[in-house]
């Protein structure tokens, strides 16, 4: 797997990435992590795998401005008012990827045994070629993706604190993302994601 290691636009067969390793500095990043950790109501949903229930293996919420659900694995979620602090992160994430976003998932993953499997954003809500905008907040998680027919296209990304993420293209048909579980003592990573939903 290959070190990833570039910042801007990055074009990729079947994708188009910017990514800025510094959109936030680190006093708003700070400040926004501490909030969001204390005052986003976060849940931890069960997932259905191979006949299987078991509890997600990070904790979840959902923000938005049109009242547009979202379902992925079997969840359904229904999205909170944006608070404050999300919809001036929205305003300045938007402006960077010069897109509109509807909505927000956030996740948390508490430690090193928390993750997110292989999977694309590819639901139906999103339309066909979604633009995800994933901010990330607290300790440093590798990004790993994959392309689905050409093995040989694997890439890793270090994440870190008040990072920017932009993914776009046609990149959610061809392309798998995961942040994989870690044995390393890890504090807490708080991602969000941005996207357009309706």
């Amino acid at each position: 797997m290959e070190d990833l290691c570039k910042s801007g636009l990055i074009e990729l067969p079947d994708a188009t990435l910017k990514f800025d390793p510094n959109f936030l500095t680190r006093d708003q990043a700070d400040q926004l992590f501490n909030v969001l950790r204390e005052q986003i109501p976060w849940r931890q949903d069960e997932i259905r795998v191979f006949g299987k229930t078991y509890q997600q293996p990070r904790l979840t919420a959902l923000y938005g401005n049109n009242g547009s659900s979202y379902t992925y694995s079997g969840i359904t979620m229904e999205p909170e008012p944006f608070t404050p602090e999300l919809l001036a992160l929205k305003s300045m994430v938007e402006k960077y990827a010069g897109h509109t976003f509807t909505t927000c998932l956030l996740n948390l993953y508490r430690d090193g045994n928390d993750s997110n499997g292989w999977h694309a954003d590819d639901e139906k809500e999103l339309g066909p070629n979604p633009v995800i905008a994933s901010v990330s907040l607290g300790q440093t998680r590798t990004f790993h993706f994959k392309h689905r027919s050409q093995k040989s296209l694997r890439y890793r990304m270090e994440l870190a604190h008040g990072s920017l993420l932009v993914m776009g293209g046609p990149m959610q048909h061809h392309w798998q993302h995961q942040v994989p579980k870690t044995r390393r003592p890890v504090a807490p990573r708080i991602n969000l994601t941005f996207r357009k939903i309706g």
